[in-house]
């Protein structure tokens, strides 16, 4: 039987009483407070306030598109109740909204984080962000790590003069590494966030888990990242077969189904943060959190069925399309995938924006830059057209497999 848990009374009757004599939050961002890199546009209005125009900029750009095909946790599937990342994004959003509103936090910040935490994602999820990271690595010395190239891809690529508060939430997203308090660590200019950028691409893991989110609503976003995906990608293992349907996880106080991880963790940040200046877990929601972690990556992540097909297919797939990218850039060969769909694209893309010299990036960037960008489908449909007569083949399972 599902439990779910409530907010104690001490702390509903604070809420009540705060919002009756319209109390603000003191520690909330503030609009006024939004920083661009460019501040000679993109001024805030009555009808599009600071953070609202990142959250339309961010939901405008092509590549959110295309986070409806790209991998949750499973690839390779024809199964459209199977969590796509897009689907993800809503859900992080929708769950850091959901605390953000009784924290009295900025929400159009915290949908502006949310729905562009993403971005930049590479086809097949996490084991097509590893095999990029090898071949960045072999190449520059420069790890790949998704949220760093969400911001790239904001900043750099499309050039979208986001909010300062916007591009760290999303850098500091690291939905992987769980803290059971997270106090936002300031980041006041451009100049200590482009630092922090570029030691990430240096240092990889090593720098990425130092981050912290310099806004209690970046705080609250990667909290919700990890809320949103523990106990789904658990129903999606059952969809997909990896695990049997009737099958049960480890019973904790916090609950082992996706409803009660979603509503007690919900519950156990709303009790133990309100009215403070950081985002804070008890211990036992925090244990929790860890013991649901580990139970998935033995149970899910690690699947040997799942690591076989990216070990043994997709990721000699990555090696030599992004080779054979590199060199069509080298080559300057303009009728090139890489020149037709991707640089041309990305100069048109900017031509309003601030265009910028792309071709005068490292070309290990551009074509890091392409495959990232890129869909499951896409990436699949490409490597056909550029090896046709491969022996690596790929094969979905249909909707009709028991």
């Amino acid at each position: 039987m599902l439990k779910y848990h409530v907010l104690s009374k001490e702390i509903q009757e604070k809420i009540t009483e705060d919002r009756t004599k319209k109390r603000e939050n003191p520690y909330k961002c503030k609009d006024f407070d939004a920083l661009r890199r460019d501040t000679t546009h993109d001024n805030a209005n009555l009808w599009r306030p600071a953070f609202v125009r990142d959250i339309e900029k961010i939901l405008h750009l092509p590549v959110y598109n295309r986070y409806a095909d790209k991998t949750q946790v499973f690839s390779l599937y024809h199964n459209d109740d199977i969590t796509r990342r897009g689907l993800h994004v809503q859900f992080v959003s929708r769950i850091a909204r959901n605390i953000g509103t009784v924290l009295g936090l900025n929400i159009d910040l915290i949908e502006a984080i949310a729905l562009g935490h993403d971005l930049g994602h590479t086809p097949f999820g996490h084991a097509g962000e590893r095999f990029l990271s090898e071949l960045l690595y072999r190449n520059t010395g420069c790890y790949f790590n998704h949220n760093v190239h969400s911001v790239r891809v904001v900043d750099s690529l499309y050039r979208r003069n986001l909010t300062i508060q916007t591009l760290n939430g999303i850098l500091c997203h690291n939905g992987e590494f769980e803290m059971k308090e997270y106090i936002p660590e300031p980041c006041e200019n451009f100049c200590d966030f482009d630092s922090k950028v570029s030691e990430c691409y240096h240092s990889g893991k090593e720098a990425i888990n130092k981050l912290i989110p310099s806004t209690l609503e970046g705080c609250v976003v990667r909290i919700s990242d990890m809320i949103a995906y523990l106990g789904k990608d658990r129903q999606d293992a059952k969809t997909a077969k990896i695990i049997d349907k009737n099958s049960e996880f480890a019973p904790n106080e916090t609950g082992s189904r996706n409803a009660e991880i979603i509503n007690n963790l919900i519950v156990d940040i709303i009790e133990n943060s309100y009215g403070k200046d950081f985002i804070h877990l008890s211990s036992t929601a925090y244990n929790d959190l860890k013991k649901a972690k580990d139970e998935n990556t033995e149970i899910i992540y690690k699947n040997k069925e799942i690591n076989n097909v990216y070990d043994n297919v997709i990721k000699p797939m990555f090696e030599q399309m992004y080779d054979k990218l590199l060199d069509d850039i080298k080559q300057f060969n303009r009728n090139s995938f890489i020149f037709r769909h991707h640089i041309n694209d990305i100069n048109y893309q900017t031509k309003y924006y601030n265009q910028f010299d792309y071709l005068s990036e490292s070309p290990d960037f551009i074509v890091t830059d392409y495959i990232a960008s890129m869909t499951d489908d896409y990436f699949i449909e490409l490597y056909r057209e550029m090896f046709p007569g491969s022996k690596f083949k790929i094969e979905y399972k249909s909707y009709f497999e028991d």
